[in-house]
């Protein structure tokens, strides 16, 4: 396969939806891998761009199929990444954006390790992600305490993954993925060396 994938965790709160629209909107060739969710569908959100949003057992059904690359069971409903269109996406050349969980990039990892490169990103500290969770407005005190208590699991995490960002300030860390995607770009594995010493040589 000729693309690359980029893979961006961290705990919900931490401002990742943020820098990825912006990535998306302001980066050409990639693809961001769209979820498939059980959950209901929130206000501003939409069919198709946020989620692909289906019924639990027609999900469940796709398990069964392996039609997912990675999928997992958060505050009682399901989340997956369908398979087909990724691989159409890195067969295109394309870099692949996912949006997943520390369950979801290790289940991405197995299937196309040598392809990765992955990113956490967080909070200064606990507290001011309840603060920013608060601000929200959009989960009970006790969705915003399970999610305070996941993303202390995922913390334990970070060191599996390539790059850390504190997203303190918004456009420092925008910067810094902008930078981190780059990098990829440059990679000599997504080069085609033979042709490239070849033309170097006979010049």
């Amino acid at each position: 396969m000729k693309g690359q994938i980029l893979i961006i965790s961290g705990p919900s709160g931490s401002g990742k939806s943020t820098l990825l629209n912006r990535l998306l909107a302001e980066e050409k060739n990639l693809y961001f891998s769209i979820s498939s969710t059980t959950r209901k569908i929130r206000e501003g959100e939409k069919e198709g761009v946020n989620y692909y949003y289906i019924g639990e057992e027609e999900f469940k059904q796709g398990i069964e199929e392996g039609n997912f690359l990675e999928w997992a069971n958060v505050h009682k409903n399901y989340y997956g990444t369908s398979l087909k269109p990724v691989v159409s996406a890195l067969e295109e050349g394309k870099i692949v954006v996912f949006d997943v969980d520390v369950q979801g990039f290790k289940l991405t990892t197995a299937k196309f390790a040598n392809l990765i490169t992955s990113v956490f990103i967080t909070t200064t500290n606990k507290k001011e992600l309840r603060r920013r969770l608060e601000n929200r407005g959009t989960d009970t005190p006790e969705m915003i305490e399970n999610r305070l208590m996941n993303a202390a699991g995922e913390m334990e995490h970070i060191m599996e993954y390539d790059y850390l960002l504190i997203n303190d300030d918004v456009e420092k860390s925008y910067e810094n993925l902008r930078a981190i995607l780059k990098s990829m770009k440059l990679k000599s594995a997504n080069i085609n060396l033979r042709e490239t010493i070849n033309n170097w040589i006979d010049c």
